[in-house]
């Protein structure tokens, strides 16, 4: 038996963004939908192109870009040697990164790297980018270290780019990527654009060392020491390049892959257990 009263109850009005008549769309979607077009981004053609990866994305890669593998893990704590009590010593794992991406990169990215190319072309820096990647909906410029001052210059400086801000520097150690093992990553925005992009630089153990961006990005000034105190990579130029979190005196730089894992050892009946990468293996 039909409810009359609710026969007779108006009909609700649509969500907010949702057109009458038409079925019912997550919300995200009709938000992205509803947008002019010059205000859609990389993340709304995501909707209709499918080779576009968002950043919450863990879909595949897209068809023009490999991986690059700089390493292979075994075992669970790193323990080399004495063997791995853990019980994952049959554990073995492939360490990759976004290899180089081919053309088209897809939204304003094009845009953004035929401008950075032309005015480094103009300026006599033909060769100063090593490679494009882009990777889940962010674009990341790798650049020559001896570049790296003259590259964020021109990111700064030109109308067209115009990132004005460096929110900091990250710290990245691959230690078996020979000749690269220690990576500097910096996160750019454009405040005019209302984009972001990255830089990255890599330089070897054996010669740390890296351009200081201060001079470019004074906000920078802090950022690069505590890289320089966890990771050891030395910024040339920098103004004051001291350790900023660990002792003066402190050996090593603690977030590189091969610093000791540490912790305090345990007495167990008499016996102590040191740290997982020192036991020795029983089999």
């Amino acid at each position: 038996m039909s409810d009359s009263s609710s026969e007779n109850r108006p009909a609700e009005p649509p969500p907010a963004g949702q057109p009458s008549g038409v079925p019912e769309e997550p919300v995200g979607e009709r938000s992205m939908r509803d947008k002019p077009a010059a205000e859609r981004s990389i993340q709304d053609k995501s909707l209709n192109d499918k080779s576009v990866i968002l950043s919450d994305d863990p879909g595949p890669l897209p068809p023009r870009q490999d991986l690059d593998v700089v390493d292979v893990r075994h075992g669970m704590f790193g323990a080399e040697g004495t063997g791995d009590t853990s019980g994952f010593d049959g554990l073995v794992r492939q360490v990759a990164i976004p290899g180089a991406t081919e053309r088209p990169y897809g939204g304003w990215f094009d845009a953004a790297a035929d401008r950075l190319e032309a005015v480094l072309k103009s300026s006599g820096l033909p060769d100063a980018l090593d490679k494009v990647v882009v990777h889940r909906g962010e674009i990341t410029f790798h650049v020559k270290r001896e570049r790296l001052v003259e590259v964020v210059q021109q990111l700064r400086d030109d109308p067209q780019l115009r990132f004005e801000f460096c929110s900091g520097v990250s710290g990245v150690h691959f230690p078996n990527e020979l000749g690269a093992e220690l990576h500097a990553v910096y996160h750019l925005l454009s405040m005019t654009h209302n984009r972001r992009i990255r830089v990255e630089v890599t330089c070897p153990e054996a010669d740390p060392h890296i351009p200081s961006v201060v001079s470019v990005y004074p906000t920078n000034d802090w950022h690069e020491r505590e890289t320089f105190d966890f990771f050891g990579i030395v910024f040339d130029g920098h103004p004051a390049l001291t350790r900023i979190e660990m002792p003066d005196d402190w050996p090593g730089h603690p977030q590189r892959k091969d610093y000791p894992l540490g912790g305090v050892p345990v007495e167990y009946k008499g016996a102590m257990i040191p740290p997982p990468d020192q036991r020795r293996s029983y089999s």
